[in-house]
C-alpha cells in the first residue's frame, strides 16, 4: 500500500501494550503507558507470569491512588450495566425491526431472531439519525421524533433488554434547538433509555454526564474506542472498538481497573468474530452484534454466533464471580488453549480459549465440572478450534451451587459449529406496487401532457460517481475485514462504471413535478392543500407517495441510469430551488432498505464529512439513500420527475 498503510492490518493505536517486568509501574512513564492502554499484553513464557500478574495489580494499585476509586459501580441504578454483555446496533429501519408494509416497528421480531441466533441481546442502541441526517435541516432530535418508537422501547424493557440512544456531537450544521446536553436528557426521559452511545466521543463532559445523571439516574454512558482510566469512574461501558489482541490472549485495561466495567468488543467490518469472543470470554466482558453496519450488511457467520451462544449462558449465570470474584489471568497457559480463573465462595470457574484452527485438549489436576459437556465430572476438556469452553473446581466441602447445573442445563443444546463462511446478502431491485387509485386525465392522443427528453432504445455504458460513505454502493460492504477507515479512503470520490439496458425507449419528463401538479394530485385523492406554486418543484412527498404520483399520471419514476442518460440532453432541466430526484431505484437485502438519488440539491448541511451529500451535483453524481419508514423519507431537499415509456 502506498505509503506504507495497510487497512488490513492494525495501526499502531490498536495494538496491545507491554507490561514492563522490571520497572515501577504505580507513577511516572511506565504508569501513563499503562494507562494509556487497550490491552495488556501477556508473557510468552508461563514462568513469567507471577511476575506479570503482580505488576498489574501495582498498575491497578497505583492508578487508583493517583485517580481515585470509582464509586459510581456501588449504586444500585448502575449495577444493569454490568450484566449488558450482549449489546445490538440497530438501524431503526433495519427489516428485522421495523415491517415496511405494515409500517409498524417490530421489536419481537427482532429479538426472537437473536434469541435464536446468538443466545439472546441484553442491550438495544437505536441509530437514528447518520447516514441519513444532512439530507435536510432536520437534526439529530428530530430523527428520534419517530410515531411508535416510545412504544417500541417499552417493548425492548418489557423483555428485559436495555434501550441504548445515540448522541452525535458532530451534527452541528442542521436546525439548532436546545443545548445538546438538553435535548439529550428529553430524548433519555422520553424514550425511557438506560444509556447513551456517545457516537466518535469516547468520554462525555462532566456536565453532560449530570444532565444525563437527572434524566436518568444510574445513566450508563459507553464512549466509542479506548475510555481514559479516569473517566472509568462515570462511564460505566465502553465501546472497546478495534482492539488487536495479542497472541496470548491478554488482559483489558479499563475491566482490570473495574471489574464492574462493561466492555464490548467489536470491529465492525470484520468477518471473523472469533478473536474478539476469545478476549471478551477471557476477560468476562460482553460484544457488541452488528450486522448493518450503516446499511452495508456485515452478517455473523455461523461459528462465531455458536460461540456467543456458548458464551451467554455462562456470564448471566455466573456474573457475580466475573464482578467479585478472584480473578487470575492465564491460569490456563498452554498454547493453543489459554484460560482464566474466577474464584467465589469456593467455586472456581474457568474458561477456556483456544487460538487456533484445531480443536485442543486442556486437562487437570484433580476432577472439574464441565460446562459445555453432558459428564458430571472430567480431567480432561476439549476446546473447539478458535472457540471456546468452561469447568467449574468445588473446593473440599464446598456445596454445588445451584447456578452450575441451570447453566448447563441451558447449554445442553449449544455444541460448537465449524461453518465460518460468511452469510452474504445481496441486494435485488424491488418493482413499485400496483396502483389501484384515480388516473389523470390526459390527452386523447395518449402523449406525454408536458416537455419531455427521449433515452433512445439499447445498451447504453455510464460513468457514476459517488462518495464513499459506510453505506457503500450497491453491493457488499465498503471496508471488508478492515480496520478503523480514514480518509482517503473514507468519504473520497469514487467512480464506477454501470451498463444500463432499455429494451424501449423512455420519455422522461424534462423538469421535475412542480407544487402546483402535485397539488391534483393530492385533490384527485380527496386531500385537501392549499395553493401552491406552479414553478417550484413539488417536495416533502415520501418515495411511496412519488411513485404513487407517477402511476397516476400514467407513468413511472425513472431508474437512476434513465435520470443520467436523459440529463446528458440540453432540454433537460432543473427547477429551482433544486431538490434531489427520487428514482425508481429501491433495493432490499432483506435488512436494509436504500433508493438512488441524483441531481443534489442546493441545501448544503456544513461542519461535517457524517453528513449526507448536499449541494446541486453533476449528473453523474448518485447518492444512496437508507429508506427509513413512518413518513421520515419526506424532505423539502427531495422532488421527483416521471417518465412513459415508448416514443409517444
Amino acid at each position: 500500500m502506498s505509503g506504507g498503510f495497510d487497512p488490513l492490518v492494525p495501526r499502531e493505536i490498536d495494538r496491545p501494550t507491554p507490561v514492563p517486568l522490571d520497572a515501577d509501574v504505580t507513577v511516572g512513564t511506565a504508569a501513563e503507558s499503562l494507562d494509556d492502554a487497550k490491552i495488556f499484553i501477556p508473557p510468552t513464557d508461563p514462568a513469567d507470569l507471577p511476575a506479570w500478574r503482580s505488576q498489574l495489580m501495582a498498575w491497578r494499585d497505583g492508578a487508583r491512588a493517583r485517580l481515585g476509586t470509582p464509586d459510581r459501580y456501588d449504586d444500585p441504578a448502575s449495577a444493569w450495566a454490568s450484566r449488558c454483555f450482549t449489546v445490538a446496533q440497530v438501524w431503526l429501519w433495519d427489516e428485522l425491526f421495523f415491517d415496511f408494509e405494515a409500517q409498524r416497528f417490530t421489536p419481537e421480531r427482532f429479538l426472537a431472531d437473536a434469541r435464536e441466533r446468538f443466545g439472546g441481546i441484553d442491550g438495544v442502541v437505536l441509530w437514528h439519525a447518520y447516514p441519513v441526517i444532512g439530507i435536510d435541516d432536520r437534526n439529530q432530535w428530530d430523527f428520534y421524533r419517530v410515531p411508535g418508537l416510545e412504544e417500541a422501547a417499552a417493548a425492548l424493557h418489557a423483555e428485559g433488554v436495555a434501550v441504548f440512544v445515540d448522541y452525535n456531537p458532530w451534527d452541528t450544521g442542521t436546525r439548532r434547538g436546545g443545548e445538546d446536553a438538553e435535548e439529550l436528557a428529553v430524548t433519555v426521559r422520553r424514550l425511557g433509555a438506560d444509556g447513551v452511545f456517545l457516537d466518535t466521543l469516547r468520554k462525555a463532559d462532566p456536565e453532560l454526564v449530570a444532565a444525563l445523571d437527572a434524566a436518568r439516574p444510574g445513566i450508563g454512558l459507553e464512549g466509542e474506542s479506548k475510555l481514559a482510566t479516569e473517566r472509568i469512574a462515570d462511564h460505566t461501558l465502553s465501546w472497546a472498538q478495534w482492539f488487536a489482541d495479542s497472541d496470548v490472549p491478554g488482559v483489558l485495561r479499563a475491566r482490570w481497573f473495574e471489574r464492574r466495567h462493561m466492555q464490548h468488543h467489536i470491529r465492525r467490518w470484520h468477518r471473523d468474530h472469533a478473536e474478539e469472543l476469545r478476549s471478551a470470554w477471557l476477560n468476562g466482558v460482553g460484544v457488541m452484534v452488528w450486522e448493518v453496519v450503516f446499511g452495508a450488511w456485515v452478517g455473523w457467520n455461523d461459528r462465531d454466533a455458536a460461540t456467543l451462544r456458548r458464551m451467554l449462558p455462562v456470564q448471566r449465570g455466573f456474573h457475580r464471580w466475573l464482578v467479585e470474584g478472584e480473578w487470575t489471568p492465564l491460569t490456563i497457559h498452554s498454547a493453543p488453549v489459554f484460560g482464566s480463573s474466577f474464584l467465589l465462595d469456593g467455586v472456581e470457574l474457568v474458561l477456556l480459549a483456544n487460538v487456533s484452527d484445531a480443536a485442543a485438549e486442556v486437562r487437570f489436576d484433580g476432577d472439574h465440572v464441565p460446562l459445555h459437556d453432558s459428564a458430571e465430572t472430567v480431567r480432561a476438556v476439549a476446546v473447539p478450534a478458535g472457540g471456546v469452553a468452561a469447568v467449574v473446581r468445588l473446593a473440599t466441602g464446598v456445596s454445588r451451587p445451584a447456578v452450575l447445573d441451570e447453566v448447563r442445563q441451558a447449554l445442553a443444546a449449544e455444541p460448537p459449529v465449524r461453518d465460518a463462511s460468511f452469510p452474504h446478502r445481496r441486494p435485488r431491485r424491488l418493482t413499485a406496487p400496483a396502483w389501484a387509485g384515480p388516473r389523470r386525465e390526459r390527452p386523447g392522443d395518449g402523449a406525454a401532457p408536458e416537455p419531455t427528453v427521449v433515452v433512445p432504445a439499447g445498451e447504453h455504458v455510464l460513468t457514476v460517481r459517488y462518495r464513499m460513505r459506510e453505506t457503500g454502493m450497491y453491493d457488499g460492504a465498503p471496508y471488508v475485514d478492515e480496520w478503523k477507515p480514514l480518509p482517503p479512503r473514507l468519504h473520497d470520490q469514487r467512480t464506477l462504471e454501470r451498463v444500463a439496458d432499455l429494451a424501449a425507449p423512455v420519455r422522461v419528463a424534462a423538469a421535475e413535478v412542480t407544487e402546483a401538479e402535485y397539488a391534483r394530485f393530492l385533490d384527485a385523492l380527496g386531500e385537501s392543500t392549499d395553493s401552491r406554486d406552479p414553478d417550484r418543484p413539488a417536495t416533502g412527498m415520501t418515495f411511496a407517495r412519488a411513485r404513487e404520483y407517477a402511476a397516476w399520471a400514467g407513468g413511472r419514476l425513472p431508474t437512476e441510469d434513465e435520470w443520467q442518460l436523459a440529463a446528458a440532453d440540453p432540454a433537460f432541466t432543473r427547477r429551482k430551488p433544486e431538490v434531489w430526484n427520487w428514482t425508481e431505484s429501491e433495493h432490499s437485502d432483506g435488512r436494509t432498505r436504500f433508493v438512488m438519488l441524483k441531481g443534489g440539491s442546493a441545501h448544503l448541511s456544513e461542519g461535517s464529512d457524517w453528513y449526507f451529500d448536499g449541494g446541486v451535483r453533476r449528473p453523474e453524481f448518485a447518492a444512496k439513500l437508507l429508506l427509513p419508514g413512518l413518513g421520515q423519507d419526506a424532505s423539502p431537499s427531495i422532488g421527483f420527475r416521471i417518465c412513459w415509456e415508448g416514443e409517444g
